[in-house]
């Protein structure tokens, strides 16, 4: 689900899971605006194994294509396993990827109470 506060890191992509299956990524994103922790949002086309948010080598591949778009620093882990759906994985960005994600215009509302 996209709403007009979403920014659109990829657009759609393909990807292997630890089994070897090919996954159609529709989009990555996140949300315009946040308090210091990112959520990245990756849709897919069709319905997810459950625990998908788990596998290392699908979590990479998509490190790896948001690297491929200009993110310098770790892997990401998983989010909130409370967050994650049939079609979307939510994966928790480290702190390093903010710089990319303002450079796509992600705005950190913690900064307005820095002094």
């Amino acid at each position: 689900m996209t709403t007009d506060t979403d920014i659109e890191l990829s657009g759609a992509f393909q990807a292997k899971d630890s089994n070897g299956r090919t996954l159609e990524v529709k989009a990555i994103r996140i949300f315009d605006e946040g308090y210091g922790i990112i959520d990245v949002y990756v849709d897919f086309k069709a319905q997810l194994d459950p625990g998908a948010y788990k596998d290392t080598v699908l979590t990479r591949q998509i490190v790896e294509r948001l690297r491929s778009l200009g993110y310098k620093g770790p892997d990401f882990g998983h989010s909130d396993p409370g967050l994650q759906e049939s079609k979307i994985i939510v994966l928790e960005a480290p702190e390093e990827f903010s710089d990319f994600a303002k450079s796509r215009g992600w705005k950190n509302l913690a900064e307005d109470f820095d002094e």
